[in-house]
């Protein structure tokens, strides 16, 4: 029996080894002697560093190179950061390169991810207990949990990890004072890539499970220029579009999300993945008290986007209560429950939608059309996820065309609309960004939030009736 040390993620091709290889060619030209980034000795506290870069010579070579701005040069050399081609001698935790005198230097080849050997769990299980060996003990809180779950992990084996960390410890002694402050931040930058703390976003992560290689040709059997035949056959069948159609499409909704797009237009108040300030996530959450006035803008784009916003079908919903047609959208939503919900709950719940929108004298009944009742009828003798998609879409149809127009127009909108927030911009010092930085904690799991939820309506469920409404805000003012 073969005990497996690995987690593994079942990807066999990455799919950024074309950009890393472009990445690589840059930082060999930015390592050149003659034209590249010029290093020299530097102090570190009481320690020499030799051969050390300031963020300010590597974004200023970056945006001579390609000729572009400083606040582009400096997302450049960001992402060499990240992919771990260039380590901080400082702020491990913060892989991003900034533009004034802090210390940097080129990692050694040996590190880089275009090496693609495995990142094995034995390797960072004695990663970790040298550095616990040299703290005498005392992690960082998400290292200590890292050690702790590998040493269940690797029980088996743990005399081995120990016996190889005091080697290597016992090694880097012999080293000289700035060798081995060198290798510490080049071995810890390496794992701050490929094993990042709680609340960081790593830029090695997967993606996507790729179980074959999409560069390899096919090989050109019957099989293969059998389905390419079927395929320029569906081709030819499918209906063309004029190019002045699909451009003038294109056009129109450029020009209607130019603005609530975060490519052309700033994140307000401001990009939390660059400030680590939440408030744009809260004030942008499920359910809130006062949405933004960009959120409320959207619901007018179109009937989907109304939909698609849980706080936008709130106020929908209160406009149908006032024009007695509520049921519409309750019985979509339900469609939505069943298409979306577990597959052991189908059968359960598309009775409860047939006893509550459908039988004759239902209590909420909905008026559809005889040939659509007739065929949602059928279906539900053996209900499956897509069963109710022709009813749904018929009072889908029905809103759209009727409620929907009536209620961008209602009070009921504009009163949201005038209660809306519109939030100013962030101006962050590079201080106040540092200390958002060392506040950040990391984010609860989400099956962790998914369970207290369901607890929660449960809960509530059990007590009496519930306005899910209210339910939901309370959950979203906890987290």
């Amino acid at each position: 029996m073969t005990i497996k040390n690995v987690h593994d993620q079942g990807q066999r091709h990455r799919p950024r080894v074309a950009c890393l290889k472009k990445v690589e060619a840059l930082v060999l030209e930015m390592q050149d002697p003659t034209t590249g980034v010029k290093s020299q000795t530097q102090r570190l506290v009481i320690t020499t560093i030799p051969h050390a870069l300031t963020g300010e010579d590597v974004a200023a070579w970056i945006a001579k190179r390609f000729n572009i701005e400083i606040p582009e040069a400096c997302a450049i050399g960001t992402k060499l950061v990240a992919f771990g081609f260039i380590y901080p001698l400082r702020g491990h935790k913060r892989l991003v390169l900034k533009p004034d005198a802090s210390l940097y230097r080129f990692q050694t080849p040996y590190f880089w991810p275009v090496q693609q050997w495995d990142v094995e769990d034995t390797d960072y299980a004695i990663y970790l207990a040298k550095r616990n060996i040299r703290k005498k003990g005392v992690l960082d809180l998400y290292e200590q949990e890292q050690y702790n779950n590998l040493h269940k992990w690797l029980n088996h084996k743990w005399d081995f990890i120990v016996m190889q960390a005091k080697e290597q410890y016992r090694a880097g002694k012999e080293r000289k004072k700035p060798d081995r402050v060198v290798f510490d931040c080049q071995e810890r930058a390496y794992w701050v890539v490929h094993r990042p703390p709680p609340g960081t976003v790593s830029a090695m992560d997967l993606g996507l499970l790729r179980l074959v290689d999409p560069n390899q040709e096919e090989a050109k059997t019957p099989d293969f220029f059998r389905r390419i035949i079927i395929f320029t056959e569906q081709c030819i069948m499918r209906p063309r579009v004029k190019s002045s159609v699909s451009l003038g499409a294109i056009v129109k909704y450029m020009t209607t999300f130019k603005s609530h797009d975060p490519f052309f237009a700033p994140v307000l108040p401001s990009n939390p993945w660059l400030t680590d300030d939440p408030t744009y996530w809260q004030l942008n959450m499920f359910y809130v008290d006062h949405p933004t006035r960009m959120r409320v803008e959207r619901w007018t784009f179109s009937f989907g986007e109304l939909l698609s916003d849980p706080l936008g079908r709130d106020g929908f919903r209160l406009f149908l209560k006032k024009e007695f047609s509520s049921e519409n959208l309750a019985f979509w939503e339900a469609c939505e429950d069943v298409k979306w919900g577990t597959a052991a709950t189908i059968h359960e719940k598309a009775q409860q939608i047939y006893k509550t929108f459908l039988a004759r004298g239902a209590p909420r009944w909905i008026n559809i059309d005889g040939k659509t009742m007739e065929v949602t009828v059928r279906g539900l003798k053996h209900p499956h996820r897509f069963v109710l998609d022709a009813a749904q879409t018929h009072i889908y149809m029905l809103m759209k065309k009727d409620k929907y127009g009536r209620y961008i127009k209602s009070p009921v909108y504009n009163d949201i609309k005038s209660k809306a927030i519109d939030p100013g911009p962030h101006s962050f010092t590079p201080s106040q960004l540092e200390q958002n930085a060392r506040k950040r904690a990391p984010s609860l799991s989400p099956i962790i939030v998914r369970q207290q939820e369901e607890e929660q309506i449960a809960k509530l469920a059990a007590s009496g009736p519930v306005d899910m409404t209210q339910v939901m805000s309370k959950l979203q003012k906890k987290k």
